[in-house]
């Protein structure tokens, strides 16, 4: 193994080659025919299905798993596409256990839901498979220009639903590939093959959309040129920024952020390339943690910690995914908060932390510390709004955009939608439809 400069003991090839594509291998594989037929038969296809209530694009969920249960998963992927274009990704990386399948009947009633997520990924990888194009047609030509910024789910679901409706639309992105965080930001095994770049092929397919990318508000782009240029505007820009953790030595060897570290891992050709740390320390609670925990033990570390300030219970990670971390060989480790970093020579060498402990409603450290040894020590602590950007046209609240239910800005012609808003969650889904709403309402704005 050749041995980096990157730290103490940060290197590639911790693994054999074969090994590699083993553990990033497909974590939910697709359901065979006979095994989506027995599935979709569990339903009890609900009058009132809570499920599709706890969906936050309405799927009509009983619908498309009755349609596979009569043997038509083209009709399926169809209603789910209705709702969702990206329903094909919200299948692999839409947390169904909290949502949709939290609420199933057959989970309330026995602890055992209808696997909701799978049934999805089955009727939309069935149709991608045997089409090139959505199964909608684009409008008649309205003559309207509209301008998209950010190429992920938000951006997506908007400039397809515009495009459906006879606009023109035009997607920048700041990266080199579209996609968003569905193509840089989730963890490798929950898309494979490619699956993030197919998608936004799938969704350009239906014309009227021009895809431009290296293109980065605040450098090449400025909103304010976009306004006077375009009918409408709509910003799914995400949160570039990501919250340092506030500590001495952050910019020593081994110090990364952890949004990032997973952006060059999901763009790899060859993960054995890849430098990992044999000791992994991880200061968060969230997916993003989740994920770089997993991938990181998945290249080799040998010894992964999750340290969260607070109690397991207070994780925004779901359950299941802390459990995915724990059967993976994660530590998790709660009550504990970042306090320094310990290095030599330039590098990290161990982080200390401070027990911390919830009284009374009041947070705080108690003042008991221990350090752990640490190669590399990544940051999951969230992400912000680059604000300059925005050129301080547009009204935020908390570092984020407001917007009103049709995800109209402060600003007539601009709408926004996905992570970058006001109350926005980090979720495809509901990115997905906070892009459909802003498109409908564009849609309307341009209409009347």
């Amino acid at each position: 193994m050749t041995q980096t400069k990157a730290g103490p003991d940060i290197t590639t090839g911790r693994l054999p080659e074969d090994v590699y594509a083993e553990n990033f291998s497909d974590l939910h594989p697709l359901l065979e025919p006979h095994e989506a037929q027995v599935e979709a038969d569990r339903c009890y296809f609900c009058y009132d299905a809570p499920c599709m209530q706890a969906c936050p694009t309405s799927i009509d969920i009983p619908q498309f798993i009755r349609q596979i249960s009569t043997g038509n998963p083209t009709g399926s992927a169809k209603t789910i596409f209705d709702q969702n274009i990206l329903g094909g990704m919200c299948a692999r990386v839409c947390p169904t256990e909290t949502l949709c399948e939290q609420v199933c009947v057959r989970e309330v009633a026995e602890g055992k839901p209808v696997k909701i997520g799978q049934l999805q990924r089955y009727a939309t990888d069935h149709y991608m498979a045997e089409n090139d194009t959505t199964p909608f047609t684009r409008g008649a030509a309205t003559g309207k220009k509209v301008a998209v910024v950010g190429a992920g789910p938000a951006g997506l679901s908007c400039a397809h639903r515009l495009a459906v409706h006879g606009h023109d639309v035009t997607l920048f992105d700041a990266r080199e590939k579209a996609g968003g965080l569905n193509e840089f930001g989730i963890a490798s095994y929950k898309s494979v093959d490619n699956f993030a770049a197919r998608e936004v092929e799938f969704i350009l397919s239906i014309g009227g959309i021009e895809l431009k990318t290296g293109m980065r508000l605040g450098e090449n782009l400025e909103l304010s040129e976009l306004r006077a240029s375009y009918d409408a505007v709509f910003l799914g820009i995400g949160l570039g920024g990501v919250n340092s953790l506030g500590l001495e030595g952050e910019d020593k060897s081994g110090s990364m952020d952890a949004v990032s570290y997973i952006a060059d891992l999901r763009q790899a050709k060859d993960l054995s390339k890849l430098p990992v740390g044999r000791r992994v320390v991880v200061i968060g609670g969230g997916m993003t943690a989740v994920d770089i925990a997993v991938q990181t033990k998945l290249l080799g570390a040998e010894d992964v910690t999750i340290a969260y300030r607070r109690g397991q219970d207070r994780m925004n990670a779901s359950e299941y995914e802390q459990h995915l971390a724990q059967t993976s060989g994660v530590k998790i480790m709660t009550w504990a908060q970042p306090k320094a970093l310990v290095g030599a020579n330039g590098a990290i060498t161990a982080i200390e932390l401070e027990r911390t402990q919830d009284q009374n409603g009041s947070f705080g450290g108690t003042g008991e510390t221990i350090t752990l040894p640490a190669d590399m020590v990544f940051k999951a602590v969230g992400q912000t709004l680059v604000q300059t950007d925005l050129g301080g046209s547009i009204t935020l609240e908390k570092g984020r955009i407001v917007v009103g239910d049709d995800r109209q800005t402060s600003l007539a012609d601009v709408w926004a939608g996905g992570d970058c808003i006001s109350g926005g969650e980090d979720l495809t889904v509901t990115a997905v439809e906070d892009g459909k709403i802003a498109a409908e309402s564009i849609n309307a704005a341009l209409s009347a």
